[in-house]
């Protein structure tokens, strides 16, 4: 079934599937992301203001949090323009990244320096792939940053590719490569992994990746299955109690993943739900071209 997407900068439609009946509720923009993204600091009113009915207070930046009626997906109303995206994801996680976070939410360049070093859950990812794969493989990581996370890096025989809009320098044995440069190679395995659940418009970003396609290649899509999903009792505490939004800006549902699978026309090769460490989980889910 073909859907109609909308790419509106304040969402009317569900970025999954283009179901129009939505759930809002009032939320924050987390002010780490509103003052990089947008330069909007948070702010103390005080009677110098001098504003008659706006109450006294710490003022931040306001936003909804938005649930699709139909495949379940929660997401900020608010969709990133490419300039916008920019400005959040270049140069990421460098120091003046780390430096303002860092001022918004202490602790953050500690939690970095972890991050830097990769997942520990890297050997499980290569083997739910390796059934649907040849030995050798020509691979694009479609968002890999620096390619710490990126499957089958340290078999020689294998040739990586990186696409990546923040500009950070890869492994020298890494090829850095644009979306048309990429468009030359034919690739058994293409990654998206953390990548959706940050993306204004996942539909349109895995029609993209959908062009690199040929009918051998597997696509990787991996996203988190947040806790905030996973321990919501129904679907009103799964709305009203997402009060803040950070980078990730899409909560995906089983139902929402395949949801927006289908809807580009994908087929579904293997599934899994990864529980690693309380409360970090994945949903895994291998692709291939219908």
């Amino acid at each position: 079934m073909e859907i109609t997407h909308v790419y509106d900068h304040i969402a009317s439609a569900c970025v999954c599937c283009g179901n129009r009946h939505l759930k809002r509720s009032p939320a924050i923009l987390m002010p780490f992301i509103s003052h990089r993204v947008y330069q909007w600091e948070p702010i103390q009113i005080d009677e110098s203001w001098d504003l008659k009915t706006i109450h006294k207070g710490q003022a931040y930046a306001l936003c909804n949090s938005l649930l699709c009626s139909q495949c379940g997906l929660l997401f900020l109303d608010i969709r990133f323009g490419q300039l916008e995206m920019e400005r959040l994801y270049k140069n990421y996680r460098d120091e003046s990244y780390v430096e303002l976070r860092e001022h918004y939410e202490p602790g953050y360049r500690g939690r970095n320096e972890g991050l830097l070093k990769g997942i520990s859950y890297l050997p499980k990812v290569e083997s739910f792939l390796q059934p649907h794969l040849p030995d050798k493989l020509r691979v694009l990581d479609w968002g890999g940053d620096a390619g710490t996370n990126t499957p089958f890096k340290y078999l020689d025989s294998n040739e990586i590719h990186i696409y990546d809009i923040s500009g950070i320098e890869t492994n020298g044995r890494f090829k850095k490569v644009s979306k048309l440069s990429a468009s030359n190679y034919s690739y058994d395995l293409i990654v998206c992994s953390n990548v959706l659940e940050h993306v204004p418009f996942p539909e349109q970003v895995l029609r993209e990746i959908k062009l690199m396609m040929t009918l051998s290649t597997v696509l990787y899509l991996e996203v988190p299955f947040e806790k905030h999903v996973k321990e919501s009792i129904d679907s009103n505490s799964l709305l009203h109690g997402k009060k803040h939004w950070h980078e990730h800006i899409n909560f995906f549902t089983q139902q929402a993943l395949f949801t927006l699978v289908t809807s580009v026309g994908l087929s579904t090769l293997s599934f899994k739900i990864l529980f690693e460490e309380e409360p970090y989980s994945i949903f895994m889910l291998a692709c291939s071209l219908d």
